[in-house]
């Protein structure tokens, strides 16, 4: 099955609607991280079949959850994706919803390039790329608590991941954690920092990838109380002494 069919056919099955253009900015974005990951590795995962199931369809089912709905407001949604990579989640929600605001946050400077770039290519806007590291940033007052929706996607253990995430979500808001078949046991460790950091679990959505016979899992945290200023602290501490 060609990639536009994996597209379309596993879209269909999540439930998702897709348009052409969209599928189009998809078939382009996976042309532009194969050529660049020839220069400077962005992803293991090089065939064309996968970078659509196991990038692309897997980054979409954070859309499953319903936690990503424009509101009904007419405020746009402002999200960040912490350590991003090369641009997974952020990106392909950003082509499923071109009215969100997005924030693309990573530590390597050279992935940022290759962000920009891709963002140019695909006639993205209103998306923001960030060279930093989630401990400096969720300090900043110009981030901190700014945000309706964090994502995060395979960045670290959860008890870790929380104190980079949550420091970003302002109140009412809500993480969008996407993990492995890790989760429940990672759940236990990180109850004790969730609770300290201001949040608390709604949802664990167990989603079936198209295609794919991967266990793949959404934690849903809301934000229901600032976090206390002293987090998130300095890197290192944080990863050498996570809260228990």
């Amino acid at each position: 099955m060609e990639p536009v069919e994996i597209l379309k056919h596993g879209t269909k099955k999540m439930g998702i609607e897709i348009s052409q253009y969209q599928i189009e900015q998809f078939i382009k974005y996976k042309d532009i991280l194969l050529e660049w990951n020839q220069r400077m590795n962005l992803t293991a995962i090089t065939e064309e079949r996968e970078i659509i199931i196991m990038h692309f369809l897997d980054s979409i089912s954070c859309l499953q959850t319903g936690y990503l709905s424009m509101r009904s407001t007419g405020e746009s949604i402002r999200l960040i994706d912490v350590g991003t990579g090369a641009g997974f989640p952020g990106i392909p929600l950003k082509i499923m919803l071109p009215g969100i605001k997005l924030t693309l946050m990573d530590s390597l400077k050279k992935r940022i390039g290759f962000l920009k770039e891709a963002g140019k290519e695909l006639g993205l806007d209103g998306v923001e790329f960030i060279h930093g590291r989630a401990e400096d940033f969720g300090k900043n007052k110009d981030y901190r608590e700014k945000y309706n929706c964090v994502v995060s996607r395979a960045v670290a253990a959860l008890n870790i991941l929380v104190e980079y995430c949550l420091p970003f979500v302002k109140v009412g808001g809500y993480f969008i954690c996407q993990k492995g078949p890790k989760l429940i046991e990672e759940m236990e460790e990180a109850k004790k920092a969730i609770k300290i950091l201001g949040g608390k679990i709604v949802e664990q959505v167990k989603i079936d990838i198209p295609f794919s016979d991967r266990e793949h899992y959404i934690l849903i945290t809301e934000k229901i109380k600032q976090t206390p200023i002293k987090y998130p602290r300095k890197a290192g501490k944080l990863s050498k002494n996570p809260i228990k």
